[in-house]
């Protein structure tokens, strides 16, 4: 019975090392967006992530505008430090607590 495994255990092993499996195991995607219109019959453009804009330029800045009025879409700019996961004090460039490391003095 241990024969068996090992030689099936081989058999796919080679299957899954032949590059006609590998061609067909990761597909390149297409990710170029898809033209679309709303029940109002404005133009927009679908993202393959979820993603969507309107493709005349006028309505997307209102739209950007809208949008940047909700707290949930105002997130923390990169460089700042700290609100991990909404949580705690974040700490913006030129604080005078900003990059300052652990206070605990085990490294000092």
């Amino acid at each position: 019975m241990r024969a068996f495994s090992a030689q099936m255990l081989m058999v796919a092993a080679a299957a899954a090392a032949s590059p006609a499996f590998a061609a067909t195991a990761a597909p390149e995607l297409d990710r170029t967006p898809v033209a679309a219109t709303t029940a109002q019959g404005d133009a927009v453009r679908l993202y393959p992530n979820g993603r969507w804009e309107f493709v005349d330029a006028a309505k997307a800045a209102k739209a950007k505008e809208v949008a940047a009025a909700y707290p949930e879409n105002n997130t923390r700019p990169v460089d700042a430090q700290g609100g991990a996961f909404g949580v705690g004090r974040t700490v913006m460039p030129g604080d005078k607590d900003y990059n300052r490391g652990s206070l605990s003095g085990k490294g000092r």
